[in-house]
């Protein structure tokens, strides 16, 4: 018999599947933040390390950003695989798989000795990563009341949050161990592994994907481009492509603005502690910008919500790197960027519900993860030109993709459509 989610109001009145597919998701939200981060908090002490290098050597942004990119289109990738295996497979087995990934090949830097070996596993741990997103907004979609779906959006990037500052603090502790290497910290991220066994046992399939599995095979990907589907998927597709490529080269490039910051190369400042205050000002501040942006989703509709929260977005990265700013005052402007990254959690719950049962981890997984191809590529990009000494002028270029963003957000079907 099948559930039927829209009619719980309260949570007494939710399923013991429901919340445990919720806790499952939410599990998976915040180890992806977890491991996701471990590896931006060391990026250039690391990557030096590897190239036998001071930190100051250009060539350690570049193959810095080498890493990054493949880790981008490995989670875009990995979008798009486990989208299809989830769409055959079943949800709840699909993100066992999912975290299994990303948490051995988040381990298995450790033994990276070369900077391409470190490219290698970091791309396939984003193969994980990638697929847990997709994987997770359609477990929820298929269980969970419509009306709570905003909230529940904002509740889940709360988890990547929570992962982040998980990192940040691990990262902090171990950086008190005598001995400390940068290395050490891709060891945490086999921890999710033993999340998978809880979610073996407890976790079903959800009977939304278990009742229509069972009439029809699942669709190839090129129906995500048939008539009356194409447009919702070129629409996402662009949508996420140019917000993510903006967001990313922000979330990669803040930590070497905030170690050349004028302060902390002229004082005796730890560059270290200075990237975990910057980062831990902009994820605290994203926590309340995670709700905000699932009232205003809620009380707006997910178009105008994310229109006005990329239009922000621009607005607040273009005056902070536009502009010579203290210290104190850059951490507060990161936190109204962080704010804004609050946005990034509507699309859980907004992308899924736009494509039929048996092609929604495919299509929500594509849409969503492809941007990452595209900020892949940005990473790379900007990599290339960035300047040791003049970082902000690449992170204000990146803040101007954010405008056309707001405009296409407006393009994406009405939310009568989102069912």
């Amino acid at each position: 018999m099948s559930e039927t989610p829209a009619e719980a109001t309260k949570w007494s009145e939710l399923s013991t599947h429901q919340k445990k597919s919720g806790f499952a998701a939410w599990l998976g939200w915040f180890f992806d933040g977890l491991d996701l981060h471990l590896y931006t908090l060391v990026a250039t002490v690391f990557v030096a390390e590897l190239l036998r290098t001071d930190e100051t050597n250009p060539d350690v942004g570049l193959y810095g950003s080498y890493v990054q990119a493949a880790f981008l289109l490995g989670w875009a990738l990995g979008g798009a695989f486990f989208g299809v295996i989830g769409d055959r497979l079943g949800r709840s087995r699909t993100l066992v798989l999912t975290i299994l990934t990303y948490a051995l090949f988040t381990g298995l830097s450790f033994f990276a000795h070369t900077w391409w070996q470190l490219m290698i596993f970091r791309f396939l741990a984003a193969l994980g990563i990638g697929g847990e997103w997709a994987v997770g907004a359609s477990l929820l979609s298929e269980t969970w009341p419509k009306k709570w779906r905003p909230w529940i959006a904002a509740v889940l990037q709360c988890a990547v949050n929570f992962g982040i500052l998980a990192a940040i603090a691990s990262v902090f502790l171990l950086q008190q161990v005598p001995g400390y290497a940068p290395r050490w910290v891709f060891l945490i991220g086999v921890l999710p592994a033993f999340v998978t066994l809880w979610i073996r046992k407890e976790v079903p399939e959800t009977a939304e994907w278990s009742a229509e599995q069972g009439k029809h095979a699942a669709p190839p990907m090129s129906d995500l481009f048939r008539v009356g589907i194409r447009r919702t998927t070129l629409v996402a597709s662009l949508l996420c492509a140019i917000s993510l490529t903006g967001h990313w080269c922000f979330m990669f490039w803040q930590q070497a603005f905030i170690r050349s910051h004028p302060e902390v190369l002229a004082g005796s400042l730890d560059k270290a502690k200075v990237v975990s205050v910057a980062l831990f000002w902009v994820i605290s501040a994203s926590v309340v910008g995670n709700f905000a942006s699932g009232w205003a989703a809620q009380r707006f509709g997910y178009r105008r919500a994310l229109a006005a929260f990329f239009g922000a977005y621009f607005i607040l990265m273009a005056l902070t790197f536009a502009l010579p700013w203290s210290l104190s005052a850059t951490y507060v402007l990161y936190a109204g960027i962080g704010f804004c990254q609050g946005v990034f959690g509507l699309f859980t719950m907004a992308l899924p519900p736009l494509f039929p049962t048996l092609l929604r981890t495919t299509g929500a997984g594509f849409s969503y993860n492809i941007g990452r191809v595209f900020a892949a590529a940005g990473t790379v990009f900007f990599g290339i030109f960035a300047k040791p000494s003049d970082f902000s002028a690449v992170l204000l270029y990146a803040s101007f993709l954010f405008f056309p963003a707001a405009i296409l957000a407006m393009w994406l079907p009405t939310e009568d459509a989102i069912s």
